[in-house]
């Protein structure tokens, strides 16, 4: 009986194994990570267009022409950098001074909200924060995040009916996927060794888009000034400790600035 019930145990998870197997196995574009991502692209945008107009009405809008031209001008270049046609890349601006934050869900839609501005201060620390941004939707660390919450939630048979019906339960996923919810400890671990990948493409997007990466130092340093002050900032919440992410961007300059040289020689 005992032998029976572990072959049984193993026979229901085959089809999980050889699914995982055919379909997903991707590696990371610059770091060559192996990732486990189960959610088919496209449905990945799909959530991610529903989820951005779901943010969008329920937020307020910055009306402020001026950063809203810096952001579309930063974010722009940085897509360029990003060689991702098929995204249709947008940029907003979300009016909320106490909300230091920013994100990027599938297909290339992105928010800045107005209480990161005072710490980004200028293009190339913005260039900073949208470079990091459009990094985590480059990679699909959303994706690859919903796969590890909704099969822990679901199951392999349950999260395709979710996927395929839309059920809300796919919503939370990628909203806690792409950092815009509040996300659940089990993934913490996970989400910081992604949060330096984003780190590490992102100081290249910038690089490549004609921003100095360097700035990318200053930038942090005044999050983890912030971070000392009060309780952490949202963009902070799952992120590595500042002592130890500045000094993985110290070591990563070398190979962005040679990114920023080319983007500079051919202005």
């Amino acid at each position: 009986m005992i032998r029976y019930r572990r072959c049984e145990w193993i026979i229901h998870l085959l089809p999980l194994l050889l699914l995982i197997h055919l379909l997903g196995c991707a590696t990371a574009p610059l770091t060559g990570r192996s990732q486990l991502i189960l959610i088919p692209e496209s449905t990945e945008i799909a959530l991610g267009l529903k989820s951005y107009s779901e943010i969008l009405t329920k937020s307020k809008l910055s009306q402020d022409q001026q950063v809203l031209a810096m952001v579309k001008e930063v974010g722009n270049r940085i897509a360029l950098a990003a060689h991702k046609p098929e995204y249709e890349w947008e940029f907003n601006v979300i009016q909320d001074d106490k909300m230091v934050n920013a994100f990027a869900l599938p297909g290339g839609k992105v928010a800045i909200y107005t209480g990161i501005l005072p710490y980004t201060k200028d293009k190339d620390g913005l260039a900073a924060v949208m470079g990091h941004e459009v990094a985590h939707a480059l990679v699909r660390h959303g994706g690859e995040r919903m796969t590890t919450i909704l099969l822990a939630q679901l199951g392999q048979v349950a999260m395709n009916v979710a996927l395929k019906d839309k059920d809300p339960k796919t919503i939370t996923a990628l909203n806690i996927g792409y950092g815009v919810a509040t996300t659940v400890g089990v993934v913490l671990p996970f989400s910081r060794m992604q949060e330096s990948e984003a780190d590490r493409i992102g100081l290249i997007m910038m690089a490549k888009a004609g921003y100095d990466p360097s700035k990318a130092v200053e930038f942090w340093k005044r999050m983890a000034e912030k971070k000392g002050k009060k309780s952490p900032p949202e963009f902070l919440s799952t992120h590595p400790a500042d002592e130890r992410r500045i000094e993985q961007i110290k070591q990563w300059l070398p190979e962005a600035m040679k990114y920023y040289e080319s983007a500079s020689n051919l202005r």
